[in-house]
């Protein structure tokens, strides 16, 4: 049997911020309210979930940065250690 696949930090995040925001959505359009109240709940949850995106889309930015640097570095190495590898079979 092959072993159930786990979901990743950021799509756990994305998934769960996507359920709030529905929810949010949901409950304002559930509230009784007037046309106006209602179209100023529902731009104030678009800008806070605009705002929210960007926060995460900064944060998958970052997290890129720092695999790719964390990455060069690991390549760096193995390729050190390889030439030494190579040079003391060599003598």
């Amino acid at each position: 049997m092959s072993e159930p696949k786990t979901s990743s930090y950021g799509t756990t995040l994305l998934t769960f911020l996507a359920g709030a925001a529905v929810g949010a959505v949901v409950v304002a359009l559930t509230t009784p309210k007037t046309g106006p109240e209602l179209r100023g709940n529902l731009k104030d949850l678009s800008l806070r979930a605009k705002r929210r995106a960007g926060e995460f889309a900064d944060d998958a930015s970052d997290t890129w940065d720092d695999l790719k640097g964390r990455t060069a570095l690991a390549a760096a190495d193995l390729k050190r250690g390889m030439t030494d590898a190579a040079n003391d079979l060599r003598g």
